[in-house]
């Protein structure tokens, strides 16, 4: 058999299991013969275009075809490998590749060191340790309330335009600062998103210790439907031979979610919950727990899946589904957002299963003291509503909670370390809402004296200091006696 393709001649002349395309309905190719054959074969065909097994029946087997040009009936395809693989390595850090690991950054093609399965299993319990260390995000509003641990399963949750994307970036970019490479994969994603992503990563130099996976909403389903899981083989390969702490972020697997039913409906699968197939969530929790902690090496991956939740909505199929399966969740609420916070994390909803592990006793405390605040501040500014005076304590906690929600307040540009973000909220706390603290001279401040708050210790004294020199007006008491007085003689 000659058929112009010399790989495709090698694998039939080695005696490869060959068939014949019965069928062609857009990408799904079915294919009589190609026995024996694997759940998740590479199968070529003889215009060089592959594709994978994704049901194997009687008699023929379902193929996901790769390529975007038409295949037809009669065709010959054969076996390249009975598993799905792709091509990993130490060299795609720092690069733009597509899901097939072609590199689109024009820095010329990528030296691969192995080949990884696509599709691998999770590490089993006995290969694991527990999580310990902190994964710094650089963002307060999560280092402080909602820590995340190296190792760890947290969703970003949120409506479109939350910042859900926006949070994954900043903590791509603190990256920088640590040991750690990011492998953020894109899934279903339009030109404008990607380049929005890439300039900043460019910009700031962070590219160079993330990995970045590409798949557009223009490239076939399968493309998409095999994203995460290809950037998913490439992070466990840094992690579990490379010996390096990685990240994985998956933006988003709401648009994964999608792709799948839509895969599943045009391959005639019976449709469940949502119109999703029924092995939805196997797709996405066999996907997520590869992430962990090796007893071997005592190297890390820390999951991070982006999940849309339209209109606010977290009890949705797919939000509860992964919320079920990761160690706690990020909310982003748009509410919140509109009122000019960012980040908008909702802290009423969002948690940590994990996080407090890898936390001091200092800042358990802080976490603590902190949650307590801003649940009597969203007391107290009920309260305010009603335009009657407030009592000493109310005003108190309602000046606390601003000062603490100013402290938390952070743009895209802005990263913080732990010590930065330690000495900042405690130092809010320590003027207990009764004096008026400049917060943003603080935040600057502080970058400057961190470096020189070697060992908690030193933490008190640098707090004390930094009280004074930004204590603002007089005390918040006396404010509010004052403004009791004029009441009363207005009254008289």
């Amino acid at each position: 058999m000659t058929t112009g393709n010399r790989h495709f001649d090698r694998l039939v002349a080695a005696g490869h299991p060959v068939g014949e395309v019965n069928s062609v309905d857009h990408f799904i190719v079915k294919v009589r013969g190609l026995q024996p054959v694997n759940l998740h074969a590479l199968v070529m065909f003889e215009d060089g275009s592959k594709g994978f097994v994704h049901q194997i029946e009687n008699g023929q087997v379902v193929v996901m075809h790769f390529g975007v040009k038409p295949l037809a009936e009669g065709m010959v395809a054969v076996v390249q490998h009975q598993e799905l693989v792709c091509k990993v390595g130490k060299d795609l850090i720092g690069r733009v590749i597509s899901v097939n690991g072609e590199p689109l950054d024009g820095k010329g093609p990528v030296a691969a060191d192995a080949a990884w399965p696509v599709f691998n299993l999770a590490p089993a319990m006995f290969e694991r340790q527990l999580l310990d260390t902190q994964l710094e995000s650089g963002i307060t509003a999560i280092d402080a309330l909602f820590p995340i641990v190296r190792g760890q399963r947290l969703a970003l949750l949120g409506d479109s335009k939350a910042g859900k994307t926006t949070i994954a970036t900043q903590l791509t970019l603190n990256q920088k600062q640590t040991d750690q490479v990011v492998v953020y994969c894109l899934i279903a994603k339009r030109r404008s998103d990607i380049d929005m992503l890439l300039n900043r990563l460019q910009s700031s130099g962070a590219i160079e210790t993330a990995v970045i996976v590409v798949s557009t909403v223009f490239e076939s389903l399968v493309m998409s439907y095999l994203a995460p899981y290809v950037a998913c083989s490439i992070a466990e390969y840094l992690w579990q031979v490379n010996n390096q702490d990685t990240i994985i972020v998956y933006d988003d697997l709401t648009s994964h979610a999608q792709v799948v039913r839509e895969m599943a409906l045009l391959a005639g699968v019976n449709p469940g919950r949502d119109s999703y197939p029924g092995d939805m969530f196997y797709a996405h929790s066999s996907l997520l727990e590869r992430a962990g902690k090796l007893l071997s090496n005592g190297k890390t991956l820390t999951s991070l899946p982006v999940v849309l939740t339209p209109n606010d909505d977290i009890t949705a199929y797919l939000s509860t589904s992964i919320m079920s399966i990761t160690d706690g969740q990020i909310i982003l609420d748009l509410g919140i957002f509109r009122r000019g916070i960012r980040p908008a994390v909702n802290a009423g909803l969002s948690v940590s299963r994990v996080g407090g592990q890898a936390q001091t006793g200092r800042q358990k405390r802080l976490s603590g003291t902190l949650f307590k605040t801003l649940a009597k501040y969203k007391q107290a500014e009920e309260f305010s509503h009603f335009g009657s005076s407030l009592s000493k304590d109310a005003q108190i906690d309602l000046t606390l909670g601003q000062q603490v929600y100013a402290a938390l307040q952070q743009t895209p540009e802005q990263l913080h370390s732990l010590t930065e973000q330690q000495l900042v909220l405690e130092t809010i706390m320590l003027g207990k809402g009764e004096v008026d603290i400049d917060v943003v001279g603080l935040k600057e401040e502080v970058k400057k004296v961190a470096k020189t708050a070697k060992k908690e210790e030193a933490y008190d004294a640098i707090e004390v200091t930094l009280l004074k020199k930004f204590t603002k007006t007089e005390p918040v008491a006396e404010k509010t006696s004052e403004a009791t007085k004029d009441e009363s003689h207005a009254t008289s």
